[in-house]
């Protein structure tokens, strides 16, 4: 085959297939900048550990930057498929005022302490409209799979103290999101991912944990042209577990775990439609 004619079946493959996307498919790439603040959070690990107040005592009484990126795509109309990551990574440097016991090792009071409480998540949702054809109302149910990729650290300012705590698993969740147009260019948004359940029934697992979730949003948007939208955003994020959980060879403490965290985000963000 000729280079001119491989070249023509290549435009030509390009313009079907942007045809096709452009008939079938809808994308939105949407971002988010902001501060996030702790609204309370506590964490325990082992049964003879501190119950922490991380807000109190652990550094998280001030504000921490937020990000969010996602992309959405519709298509045949009623359907939205969407993938998300939010990450969520709390530094603090603290000097404790009362001992500090964090799976049976003991940080002295006095001590300088590093915390680090890092839990991004990765998601992917489906969403199916209920009312396709109402030009004002959009409502939407779904649901959605997150993978939360988490590492807790207590570390000596020195370096001799030291428990790291790191999960890694799957957590289905329902979705829900409802949205009314007041105007050609003015919106307002409501999205929630949430759920509540013993995950030793969703996981196969014989140890009693508790696990929640809830991330739930209010958003007013503003049309600034065809492509674009921005918007200031309102999300309550919040959720953790309690239960006993596997303890491999050689790690320490008893695999009791307690970890309750609530916080609020407030955001500006962009929608950019492809």
């Amino acid at each position: 085959m000729s280079l001119k004619r491989f070249s023509t079946l290549l435009i030509l493959l390009f313009i079907t297939t942007s045809s096709f996307a452009q008939r079938n498919f809808e994308f939105r790439s949407v971002s988010e900048l902001g501060f996030v603040g702790v609204l309370s959070h506590k964490i325990q690990f082992s049964n003879s550990g501190t119950y922490f107040d991380y807000v109190k005592y652990g550094g998280q009484d001030v504000l921490f930057p937020a990000a969010r990126l996602s992309l959405e795509i519709d298509f045949k109309n009623r359907n939205t498929l969407f993938l998300l990551y939010q990450p969520l990574r709390l530094e603090s440097e603290i000097l404790l005022a009362e001992d500090l016991v964090v799976d049976e090792l003991t940080f002295p009071a006095d001590t300088g302490v590093n915390l680090l409480y890092n839990f991004p998540f990765y998601r992917i949702s489906y969403l199916r409209e209920l009312m396709p054809n109402n030009d004002k109302y959009s409502f939407g149910i779904g649901a959605s799979i997150q993978v939360r990729n988490a590492t807790i650290n207590f570390e000596s300012k020195d370096g001799s103290l030291f428990r790291t705590n790191r999960d890694l698993g799957v957590v289905p969740i329902m979705k829900a999101r409802f949205r009314t147009q007041h105007s050609e260019w003015l919106y307002t948004e409501i999205e929630a991912d949430g759920f509540y359940a013993p995950i030793s029934y969703i996981n196969g697992s014989d140890n009693d944990v508790i696990g929640a979730i809830l991330d739930a949003s209010f958003r007013t948007g503003l049309k600034i042209n065809d492509p674009i939208n921005v918007f200031f955003n309102l999300r309550y994020l919040g959720g953790g577990g309690v239960g006993t959980g596997d303890v491999e060879n050689g790690e320490p403490g008893d695999g009791y775990v307690r970890n309750w965290l609530n916080v609020l985000t407030v955001s500006a963000g962009a929608v950019y439609n492809w």
